[in-house]
């Protein structure tokens, strides 16, 4: 990502949001960003404006009140807004002449209204706050770029039909701001396809969001429960790659690499969460990366304790990737066979053609000594694998025959992105 496309994707959601609260249409508002970010692209690279916040604000309102002038349809809710405010409140005054504020949560739940289907909720929010692409959020989700152009485009004419508010709700709904904040966070984290492992902005986002919420909603143990499962994970971002940028399995990692500090607060989050309020999906995912940072080595990880936390899991959130990680666990407990019955139960399920299952089948065939079987079984989760990362490492396991050191965390420890809301449907972090 070039220093201009960064700082757009970083702008995008700070614009919608003061153009959301200023004119109340987030369809409209959200097509003129889009517009605004089309000019900035084609005319910044020549020369960077020294306010680009006011700059990127200013062309889309105008972009905005473009799309009201040449809509006859909407010609009298033009003259209703000339009628209620000065004429230059139409061209849009600076930021720095209204308070700063940060709108982003007041979007998070604008797009997951309660009008929208979860689909729609999760797909509308990373493209309005996370800023992706929709040929991203596609393959995110595993279908093609026009069914998601139009998914999001249904979704903002159903927010202009309920006219929806750009407010906090009394009753908001979290668990799907947490889902949506959990994709968000894995998709950055472990990109659903291209050439880079990460995309930090994504983390970064995610991880200052989900701060925020927590900090509003103190009281939800599942906030507190997210918010540290990513800092735990973030906290092994910087161990991931080697100096070549090749993946590193996490058996492998350079542990004195991990972020102490990040890894102490979320361990007091989990711990204190899991003490104080109803125990959640995303406490038990957390719980089980804390046992994974706990470990001063691979050798040392608790993996009894890891296979009792994946029980609890799958009795909160039953779903096929669960189970998948559940059989990796319990291949390390009571050895690999057991893993493999487990995971034959998987293979006509949902999960069929994904590479992780192929993956997770490898594995554990290396470790019960099938060693052409695994490589067989490491050459097709390459084959299905959307991310470049990925597919090298999983392709150079197959040509080794299997011989690299096994990864039982960098399986067990992720989800995939799939259609729907719900524990199913979202990646672990590797």
């Amino acid at each position: 990502m070039t220093g201009i496309d960064g700082l757009l994707r970083t702008l995008t959601p700070q614009v919608l949001g003061i153009l959301v609260r200023r004119n109340g249409d987030f369809g409209r508002c959200e097509d003129a960003v889009q517009e605004a970010l089309a000019d900035a692209a084609r005319a910044w690279p020549h020369e960077l404006p020294e306010q680009p916040l006011g700059w990127l604000t200013t062309v889309a309102q105008r972009r905005y009140i473009d799309q009201l002038r040449s809509d006859a349809a909407r010609e009298r809710r033009e003259r209703a807004l000339a009628d209620a405010a000065p004429r230059d409140a139409l061209l849009a005054p600076p930021p720095d002449a209204e308070p700063v504020r940060d709108d982003l949560l007041e979007l998070l739940f604008l797009c997951c209204h309660p009008a929208l289907p979860p689909s729609a909720q999760l797909a509308l929010t990373l493209r309005a706050v996370a800023g992706l692409s929709t040929a991203e959020i596609a393959a995110a989700f595993l279908v093609p770029e026009k069914t998601m152009g139009q998914r999001i485009s249904r979704a903002k004419q159903r927010l202009r039909d309920v006219g929806a508010r750009f407010e906090l709700p009394p009753d908001p709904p979290v668990a799907v701001v947490l889902h949506v904040l959990y994709l968000l966070f894995n998709e950055g984290y472990s990109a659903s396809a291209g050439e880079d492992l990460r995309r930090t902005d994504l983390t970064a986002e995610a991880v200052r969001l989900t701060r925020e919420l927590h900090s509003r909603l103190p009281g939800s143990g599942e906030a507190a429960g997210l918010l540290a499962l990513m800092l735990l994970t973030e906290a092994r971002g910087a161990a991931r790659v080697d100096r070549d940028g090749a993946l590193v399995p996490l058996p492998e990692q350079d542990r004195s690499l991990w972020d102490g500090a990040a890894i102490a607060e979320a361990t007091a989050l989990v711990t204190d969460s899991l003490a104080t309020h109803p125990v959640g999906p995303y406490q038990v995912q957390a719980a089980i990366a804390a046992v994974h940072a706990e470990a001063a080595s691979a050798e040392e990880t608790d993996w009894p304790q890891i296979l009792a936390l994946y029980d609890v899991l799958e009795r909160l959130a039953p779903s096929a990737v669960t189970a998948l990680n559940r059989a990796v666990a319990l291949g390390e407990v009571h050895g690999p066979r057991a893993g493999l019955a487990a995971l034959a139960e998987l293979e006509d399920g949902v999960l069929a053609r994904h590479h992780r299952l192929h993956a997770v089948r490898a594995h554990l065939l290396e470790r019960a000594g099938e060693h052409a079987a695994a490589s067989a079984a490491f050459r097709e989760a390459a084959r299905l694998a959307g991310s470049v990362p990925e597919q090298r490492f999983l392709a150079m396991r197959a040509a080794r025959g299997g011989d690299r050191g096994s990864d039982p965390a960098h399986h067990q420890q992720r989800h995939i992105i799939a259609r729907g809301p719900g524990p199913e449907h979202a990646r672990h972090h590797p």
